[in-house]
C-alpha cells in the first residue's frame, strides 16, 4: 500500500510534471492532452496502458475524438501518492 503525499512531497512532484494540475478537493492530478485525430489518441492510451500495467497503477481515464482526460489518483491510500507522480512522469515521457 501506497502512502498519500505530504503537502511539500506533492508540490516537489508537481514541479517535476508538464501541465499536471492538483484538484484538491479530490486530491488528485490531472492532465487533458489533445492529439491530431482519433488514431493518435488512440495509441497515446495504448502507450499509456502498457506502462500503467507495468507500474501497477492504473489512470482514471476519459477519451473524446482526439482529446485524452488522465486523471490520477491512489486509492488505497485516499489520495495522491508517488504512484501517480511516478506515472504522470511516465506519460510525460510518452507524449515528449
Amino acid at each position: 500500500m501506497a502512502d498519500k503525499l505530504s503537502d511539500a512531497e506533492r508540490e516537489k512532484g508537481l514541479r517535476a510534471l508538464n501541465g499536471w494540475v492538483y484538484d484538491a478537493g479530490a486530491d488528485a492530478i490531472s492532465h487533458v492532452f489533445k492529439f491530431k485525430d482519433f488514431s493518435e489518441a488512440f495509441g497515446f492510451m495504448g502507450r499509456v496502458a502498457l506502462a500503467a500495467e507495468k507500474a501497477g497503477h492504473h489512470p482514471d481515464w476519459s477519451n473524446s475524438y482526439n482529446v485524452v482526460t488522465v486523471r490520477l489518483s491512489t486509492h488505497d491510500a485516499g489520495g495522491l501518492s508517488g504512484k501517480d507522480i511516478a506515472l504522470a512522469k511516465a506519460i510525460d515521457a510518452i507524449v515528449a
